[in-house]
């Protein structure tokens, strides 16, 4: 025997296997990689977009372009990477599209499982000042934030992605990081 199905192998495999047969064509190839990385995705977008159905909707799109472009993928064990490209361009192009309305949603983080209702409070309002000081930073300093302590961009890439010199991305993100520590030094 076989120890297992085809489906639970595909489940199980690397990036790169998921991928490439993905870009081939196989859709159940690719809805492994809807599973694997929509969690992250959406995640990111939602603290990059207030809207809920914005969200979905952002990440839905991003798929649809992931799949469109997947043979595109040099490497496909840069997967991730790639489709949190992909969902960051979308996200940067919706708040652009609504910048007047551009607000940060509240960041998801949730007390531990064994934690009591002070602990719980005490999270959620540690996240709505966060959230108060992401909202007074200026869009440009917050979308650099945002793609680089939450999205996990690298200098070069926010550059590349805000099509800005690399320069001024740490000038961006210092002035951002130095705002954000002041405001929450009452959190440490």
């Amino acid at each position: 025997m076989n120890g297992g199905s085809s489906s639970d192998r595909l489940e199980e495999a690397d990036d790169g296997i998921v991928v490439g047969r993905a870009a081939d064509g196989d859709v159940a190839a690719f809805t492994v990689l809807v599973r694997r990385y929509a969690p992250l995705l959406r995640a990111y977008t939602r603290r990059m977009l207030a809207g809920t159905a914005d969200v979905d909707d952002v990440v839905q799109e991003s798929f649809v372009t992931a799949w469109q472009r997947l043979p595109d993928l040099d490497d496909p064990s840069k997967v991730k990477s790639w489709l949190m490209r992909i969902v960051s361009r979308k996200a940067v192009d919706r708040l652009r599209a609504t910048r007047p309305a551009e607000d940060i949603d509240a960041i998801e983080r949730s007390a531990p499982d064994h934690a009591g209702p002070a602990q719980v409070v005490e999270v959620r309002s540690e996240v709505e000042a966060l959230g108060a000081a992401l909202q007074e930073l200026p869009p440009s300093q917050r979308e650099c934030w945002m793609m680089r302590e939450l999205g996990g961009y690298g200098y070069d890439e926010i550059a590349a992605e805000l099509d800005l010199p690399v320069s001024t991305v740490r000038g961006l993100l210092a002035r951002a990081r130095k705002f954000i520590i002041v405001r929450m030094e009452a959190w440490r």
